[in-house]
């Protein structure tokens, strides 16, 4: 595991799987998947694999507050 000090030389982590997107938001990585799918938080497709933007999870966020 890298210690804090390793962190501070990189820079933040942009790309979240659906399981750290669901940990990030609190909900189940089903959930997440049915985001992506109705396009309510648009996934990020690469090499086959699914990642969500932090920035749009944060925007989805700020979108379904009352």
């Amino acid at each position: 595991m890298l210690s804090q000090m390793d962190n501070k030389d990189r820079p933040p982590k942009r790309l979240y799987t659906v399981k750290e997107a669901a940990e990030y938001l609190g909900i189940s990585e089903w959930t997440v998947r049915e985001l992506g799918w109705a396009e309510k938080v648009r996934p990020v497709r690469f090499n086959r694999r699914v990642y969500f933007d932090v920035r749009d999870l944060d925007t989805f966020i700020e979108n379904h507050k009352f």
